[in-house]
């Protein structure tokens, strides 16, 4: 159960989330609230990265393999005349599943690096497919005329779709937590901890791990039919291994196998960027050893740093 510190940011957290779009109009920045979307978008790959990573212990560095393929599932159907979001959502958890079943069914024959190398030579496999494909663009890409849009709600609409990738995120958290506590993320975290243990008890460790790598896969598909919305565009370049060690460090520095940590990642990481981007060109020197640093201090990560302090007051308060 969260004490009172978790408790506070984790309020703090989704109310100020929930009314940003509010301060972006009143101060009259469109682009503030295209940053947020953004943030929340790539929060929401994170989150469900966390499901294998942070609580399976399954390191996938192909994960954006199933960003890049929900945005194409936009870019392709909606070349074609289909903007439906019903359509165009279906297609991407199908696509997404069936693709996750095949590589997870594969990849869950090893552990370690192997792991690893299989993901990734997954996530390169489809992107040199893409690249390959020239009536969608080909390595330039595909550009996406058609936002989708169902009964009047059109993805295109920037208040619209940031609040749809929030009410995603929020779902997604929401169920994270009761799939903590619930047999399923048990046995997951089991499997981390020590899967030949769980086997001995009689549970099928790869049912448990395949179940859920696939749904972590659905999850990063449906992030990726939000970023092709937000950017009008699907990129061979969103499957890259770059974009799948960019979510990694998301959920390491938030707090791997915590509930809030891909969150608190998502928005730390990317809004530092930013910050840092307006400072200097040479960004990218001044966050890489900030990274490095919060990882060697924080060991459990910025959330899980709160939830440190919170299990110490308890056992402060325990003591006579």
């Amino acid at each position: 159960m969260k004490t009172r510190i978790t408790l506070v940011i984790t309020i703090s957290l989704l109310l100020l989330l929930a009314l940003l779009p509010v301060y972006a109009g009143w101060v009259e920045e469109p682009f503030l609230l295209t940053f947020s979307t953004r943030a929340l978008v790539l929060a929401l790959a994170a989150l469900s990265l966390n499901i294998v990573l942070g609580f399976g212990g399954m390191v996938s560095f192909g994960h954006a393999l199933y960003l890049g393929l929900g945005a194409y599932s936009v870019g392709i159907l909606a070349s074609h005349g289909v903007d439906n979001v019903a359509v165009q959502l279906l297609v991407t958890v199908v696509l997404c599943g069936l693709v996750g079943l095949a590589t997870g069914w594969v990849s869950m024959r090893t552990s370690g690096i192997g792991f690893i190398m299989i993901t990734l030579a997954f996530a390169q496999m489809f992107y040199y497919l893409f690249v390959s494909l020239k009536p969608y663009g080909g390595d330039d890409g595909l550009s996406i005329s058609l936002r989708s849009n169902l009964l009047g709600l059109n993805m295109g609409d920037p208040l619209t779709l940031y609040y749809t990738a929030f009410a995603c995120v929020l779902a997604v958290v929401v169920w994270t937590q009761h799939m903590v506590q619930a047999p399923f993320g048990m046995v997951l975290q089991g499997c981390r901890m020590n899967e030949r243990r769980m086997n001995a008890l009689g549970f099928h460790t790869l049912r448990y791990k395949l179940s859920a790598y696939v749904l972590a896969c659905v999850i990063a598909g449906v992030a990726g039919f939000l970023y092709a919305n937000l950017t009008g565009y699907a990129s061979p370049a969103y499957l890259a291994w770059t974009v799948s060690g960019e979510l990694i460090v998301m959920v390491v520095l938030g707090g791997m196998g915590t509930v809030l940590g891909p969150l608190v990642g998502a928005l730390t990481l990317l809004g530092c960027e930013e910050l840092l981007k307006g400072m200097t060109e040479h960004w990218a020197i001044v966050l890489g050893p900030l990274i490095v640093l919060v990882v060697l201090l924080a060991r459990r990560g910025l959330y899980g740093l709160a939830l440190d302090w919170d299990a110490r007051h308890a056992q402060l308060k325990e003591q006579p």
